[in-house]
């Protein structure tokens, strides 16, 4: 099995965070819900999340003395990560499958980028300390 990061992203230009009225509201968190349920049934869902906008990120850099803290995004964008999950799936084509229940469900662009290893890094080193 591999895991999998199903990025969805949203738009800074203006465009609706969420569904308008308490309807639409309901029928998204609804479908989410359903699909989270069923992640959870088939043991694909690891975890997953819903992130603040860009404008509540902080970038830390390192300088020669010490580190520089900013506010805001590390890169200006039209598009933003809006939220996250990590799944467990075979190959690429199940991840993808689930991409597009995602999409349907958040009505959404979805990015699904596999992990190119998982656990600790120290874990994929055996000669080096803590592998």
């Amino acid at each position: 099995m591999s895991q999998y990061l199903l990025s969805t992203f949203t738009s800074v230009d203006g465009a609706p965070e969420a569904p308008g009225s308490p309807e639409e509201m309901q029928a998204f968190v609804g479908r989410v819900i359903s699909l989270e349920a069923d992640m959870t049934a088939s043991g694909t869902f690891l975890f997953g999340g819903a992130l603040h906008g860009p404008d509540a990120a902080t970038v830390v850099r390192a300088t020669d003395a010490d580190m520089l803290m900013t506010d805001g995004p590390f890169v200006e964008a039209k598009e933003h990560v809006a939220g996250f999950y990590v799944i467990e799936a075979v190959d690429l084509d199940e991840a993808l499958a689930w991409a597009r229940r995602v999409v349907d469900a958040i009505r959404r662009p979805i990015e699904v980028r596999p992990f190119q290893a998982t656990g600790r890094i120290a874990d994929h080193m055996p000669d080096m300390p803590g592998g």
